[in-house]
């Protein structure tokens, strides 16, 4: 027997009590109880005693019937707690059909322009090598605005240098001039394997190659970005030619020399330039010069002695290129002569290069005359500079040093400083 009486409780009987099998007999007097008694024996079978003084209790018992408004009641009550649960689950699966379909309309109905450059990096015909990192793809092409011609910084014969401003870093960005119809597209997978070697390069005085894009819609090589700008550039500017001495002058050629005597005998394969000159030398914030713009570069194979195939700027090309199209790390050597003479006139050497006129001219008539004469200790280095850049530009590719012999010959600072 259970007693559960005068202990004023209140709501309705648990079901759980039809749990209790052995349970027999039990009282439930005088509390505030209502509604349907447990569909058990110990309540159909309790006497009236043990029921009475409670506040509306009815059904399952012989003393005892629920009116017909209290069923109502409570089977109104679980009807709506059915629907409710429906309603609820059916509002659920609805907002989830109206999120997946809102999702597929915005994949479906983006800007035609991203999905195709989606569809590009994809076709893996996008590649991207360097040291420090993969560029992004999409940043380079956002911060340009689509290569926005008010981000070009310089033109030349390959290709169109852009500034790219990253949140990170500044980049150039070499868009490489798209082929005429009728040329011959290089194989993809021989210009990847130089790019890929060119990316190894890692020389004080080498612009870094970060990575290339080559592609229908986008050919363009991703360098480090250099304050100064082009050598060309800053010797046609009066206030940047007067900023730029002579102690700066003599360190920025034994800044390139040592650039092509890498590239020439310091690689796993030689690398020939084949296209130097006073717009592909860049020099930074600190007056150091690097060699730059590899868009006609080509690696020249062990078992190779040359690459015949023309390139170059005109006023700069060796001469025997004229007729024998041979190409070799002598041909960059008369480069460099005609680059430093540059240098020291302050302006390109042209026609005068070959007149006898030039080979009798004293110091003083060569020197770049918006400056003030070299001062005493650098007379010898700049008199140097000359008596190298006339050994190189001599025209027989035989009688031309080496590179690696220039800039063990060239000048050192002799404790002068260049910065």
């Amino acid at each position: 027997m259970l007693n559960l009486s005068h202990n004023n409780f209140t709501g309705s009987i648990p079901s759980s009590f039809t749990g209790m099998v052995s349970l027999t007999l039990v009282d439930v007097s005088y509390n505030q109880l209502e509604g349907p008694l447990p569909n058990m024996r110990a309540f159909e079978e309790a006497p009236m005693a043990a029921l009475r003084n409670n506040k509306r209790l009815c059904g399952n018992n012989t003393s005892l019937d629920c009116p017909i408004q209290e069923r109502k009641k409570a089977n109104k009550h679980m009807v709506q707690k059915v629907l409710l649960i429906i309603f609820s689950t059916l509002g659920c699966i609805l907002l989830l059909s109206f999120v997946i379909v809102g999702i597929f309309f915005y994949i479906h109905k983006r800007n035609p322009s991203d999905t195709n450059m989606t569809q590009e990096i994809e076709t893996n015909l996008f590649t991207v090598w360097s040291h420090d990192g993969k560029m992004v793809y999409e940043r380079i092409i956002e911060a340009l605005e689509n290569f926005d011609s008010k981000y070009i910084v310089g033109v030349g014969g390959y290709g169109t240098v852009y500034k790219a401003e990253l949140s990170t870093q500044v980049l150039a960005v070499k868009k490489i001039h798209a082929p005429e119809e009728d040329s011959e597209l290089q194989d993809l997978k021989s210009f990847e394997n130089e790019i890929r070697a060119l990316t190894e390069i890692r020389h004080q005085n080498i612009v870094k190659l970060y990575g290339f894009c080559s592609h229908p819609r986008h050919s363009f090589l991703v360098y480090e970005f250099l304050v100064r700008g082009s050598l060309k550039n800053l010797l046609n500017d009066m206030e940047q030619a007067v900023a730029f001495d002579w102690n700066k002058r003599v360190r920025v050629v034994k800044d390139i020399a040592n650039a092509l005597s890498y590239m020439h005998h310091d690689c796993s394969q030689p690398i020939i330039h084949r296209d130097l000159s006073s717009s592909n030398v860049l020099l930074d914030s600190d007056w150091v010069a690097h060699v730059s713009d590899f868009g006609t570069a080509r690696l020249l194979k062990p078992d190779s002695s040359n690459w015949t195939s023309f390139a170059g700027t005109l006023g700069y090309i060796a001469p025997e290129l004229a007729y024998t199209m041979k190409v070799n790390e002598k041909c960059d050597v008369y480069s460099f002569g005609v680059l430093t003479l540059e240098v020291i006139m302050g302006k390109h050497p042209g026609d005068f290069i070959s007149s006898s006129s030039f080979i009798n001219a004293s110091l003083t008539e060569i020197l770049d005359q918006r400056l003030q004469p070299p001062v005493k200790e650098f007379v010898e280095q700049v008199k140097l500079l000359v008596e190298v850049a006339f050994s190189c530009i001599k025209e027989s590719p035989h009688s031309r040093p080496s590179m690696w012999d220039v800039a063990r010959g060239l000048p050192v600072d002799n404790g002068v400083s260049l910065r």
